[in-house]
């Protein structure tokens, strides 16, 4: 079965399937997607967005440069002292090659060693799951944006009640998610 298969079994997100763009997961380089969802971190779609292109406009989004980067030059980008010193350590992390063993590891393997990382929570490590690694089955249970979605489509209430909501659509939960996203987004 395909995605689109399990997740049209749900009403609600077969509309969302036949009114949102398909479903984009993976693909975005390991170290970029840390990087933006350090960034992303408990703000908007919009204000992330913003933050992370006037870094791009600053510097190369390299370990080597971030690295090298100040701290007043993250906070001319609207980037707090506590996140630049976690991109900070992401990019120290590059360079040691601690992202390098990540290929072909289990999810939570991938979270262990990510969560190693100053700054880099479950949750960031989930979106790395996502939308670097492609994993078809992760459903970020903390992640606000779901859940404000899951509360206006479904009623959900309670963070039990969301897990307990991504069950209906595994093994395809990023893909889920990624619709339940789109609610969020397209306001």
């Amino acid at each position: 079965m395909t995605s689109i298969d399990v997740l049209s079994k749900d009403p609600v997100m077969r509309r969302l399937i036949d009114t949102h763009q398909p479903v984009s997961i993976g693909g975005s380089p390991l170290y970029d997607a840390l990087i933006g969802s350090v960034i992303s971190q408990q703000l908007s779609e919009s204000a992330s967005t913003t933050i992370y292109r006037r870094l791009k406009e600053l510097s190369p989004i390299t370990p080597e440069a971030l690295f090298a980067l100040d701290i007043e030059s993250y906070r001319s980008c609207g980037i707090s002292r506590q996140k630049a010193s976690y991109l900070k350590s992401i990019s120290e992390a590059a360079l040691n090659g601690e992202l390098d063993s990540i290929e072909g590891k289990t999810d939570d393997e991938i979270v262990e060693i990510l969560t190693r990382i100053k700054g880099v929570g479950e949750w960031t490590a989930q979106m790395v799951l996502i939308f670097a690694c492609g994993h078809q089955d992760i459903w970020a249970s903390k992640d606000a944006g779901l859940l404000r979605a899951a509360r206006k489509l479904y009623n959900i209430q309670t963070v039990e009640e969301f897990i307990e909501l991504g069950e209906r659509f595994k093994p395809y939960r990023s893909h889920a998610a990624w619709y339940l996203w789109s609610v969020v987004d397209s306001k």
